[in-house]
């Protein structure tokens, strides 16, 4: 049996990636949502023959997972970056499914992974080099989110938001089409994930979004209230400890 493990940070994804993969005869031992599980769980468990690998998780880039151990594993890349850093993957024959992932993609992928196992020709990734061309070609924010929807897997483009905000221990994305969608993970990590020239996070309620910006008001206490082009369903206020840093980002 063919052991494979789905190391992805957002947890509609990896649910749905899963349920594609059983579809097709493969078991899914474990899904790791950060680069510190992975290195704890593959540590101290057998190494799997297959691994589908997201690159952005929350806590930093998965090619730090192979600076801390050694593995053989087959790898496929499941990801959301642009066509600029596929040609990364391209350049180092690597297979990789573009979020979201097209079930008909990853059947061809999982093919060309049972021909190479059948062969019993092992792939070697040059996981510095990859990391050197992403880093040259990408910027490492995150370009778009995936939410549960039903039982549908919806993109958000990251552009399109307006504002993320907390709410009864939750973090939503609300976008300029006024939607709301709840995602996975605390505030505090989807805003290491984000562009620091585009997104700031005035308050441990909301990080907003520089292009939606619609005025800025004194408030009491000298802080700012922040009024956004479409989002009306609270108050936005910059705490005063970080209006300073507020104003340098806006210059």
């Amino acid at each position: 049996m063919i052991h494979v493990i789905i190391i992805e940070d957002e947890k509609p994804a990896a649910r749905r990636l899963e349920r594609m993969l059983n579809r097709n005869g493969l078991e899914v031992k474990e899904k790791l949502p950060s680069v510190a599980d992975a290195i704890k769980w593959l540590q101290h468990n057998k190494e799997p023959d297959l691994i589908f690998l997201d690159i952005q998780l929350s806590d930093g880039l998965s090619f730090e997972i192979f600076e801390k151990v050694k593995l053989e594993s087959a790898i496929i890349f499941t990801t959301a970056y642009d066509k600029y850093a596929i040609k990364a993957f391209k350049l180092n024959s690597i297979d990789y499914l573009l979020k979201p992932i097209d079930e008909d993609e990853l059947v061809i992928a999982i093919q060309k992974f049972q021909k190479l196992n059948s062969n019993n020709k092992t792939q070697v990734l040059d996981f510095k080099r990859i990391k050197e061309l992403l880093q040259d070609e990408t910027p490492a924010y995150k370009l778009r989110f995936t939410t549960q929807v039903g039982q549908h897997l919806k993109l958000i483009e990251t552009k399109d938001i307006e504002c993320f905000y907390s709410e009864d221990k939750a973090t939503y994305a609300y976008l300029k089409s006024q939607k709301v969608y709840l995602l996975d993970g605390s505030l505090e990590s989807i805003y290491t994930q984000l562009n620091p020239k585009t997104f700031f996070k005035v308050s441990r309620k909301f990080i907003i979004n520089l292009n939606a910006i619609k005025d800025i008001i004194s408030y009491t206490n000298s802080r700012l209230q922040i009024k956004l082009a479409n989002y009306k369903q609270d108050i936005i206020i910059v705490s005063r400890e970080k209006v300073k840093d507020f104003k340098t980002w806006l210059g």
